[in-house]
């Protein structure tokens, strides 16, 4: 099945000059949004995690269900504010300014081997910086998956763990 046909593109969304990968549309199609899980599992588990963690808030709707499938735990990674309880943060550059991400304190062990999964690969810098945060409390990143990367910008090479992706977009 080409998913990539399930994703639809919205021009000049959030703003405009850029072209928007909307994965609303493949979870909307039972069939396909079935088959991107299927795949993903099989990209996922041959990173062997004990735990899966997604990035606010797509990633939420793509590695929960995946974290069920395999029979793992699934972490959140929200921007500042938004967990309950004690929390990590960690500060990242932005191409203009900053954003906080946070983990809940004790959410993931040390050791742990854990996939950050997300819907799109873009720039890479929230991705890497999930990474890092994940790596500041003690874990074992051990790799990274998301449905859709946007190969042209190039967010792959700012990664330090193994990335997978389903769909890529060269333009």
């Amino acid at each position: 099945m080409d998913l990539k046909q399930y994703i639809r593109q919205v021009p000049d969304f959030p703003k405009p000059g850029i072209l928007f990968y909307d994965v609303s549309t493949l979870l909307g199609h039972a069939e396909a949004w079935r088959e991107a899980v299927s795949q993903l599992e099989k990209v996922v588990a041959a990173f062997k995690p004990d735990a899966l963690a997604g990035i606010e808030s797509r990633g939420f709707l793509v590695a929960a269900p995946l974290a069920l499938q395999l029979g793992l735990g699934f972490q959140m990674i929200r921007k500042r504010g938004k967990l309950p309880g004690r929390t990590i943060p960690l500060t990242y550059d932005l191409e203009y300014g900053t954003d906080t991400i946070e983990i809940q304190e004790g959410a993931v062990e040390v050791g742990q081997r854990v996939v950050i999964v997300d819907d799109l690969l873009a720039t890479g810098g929230t991705l890497k910086a999930a990474s890092d945060l994940l790596k500041k409390i003690g874990a074992n990143v051990v790799g990274s998956a998301c449905i859709m990367e946007l190969t042209f910008l190039e967010g792959r090479s700012r990664l330090d763990i193994p990335f997978a992706s389903l769909i890529s977009y060269d333009d």
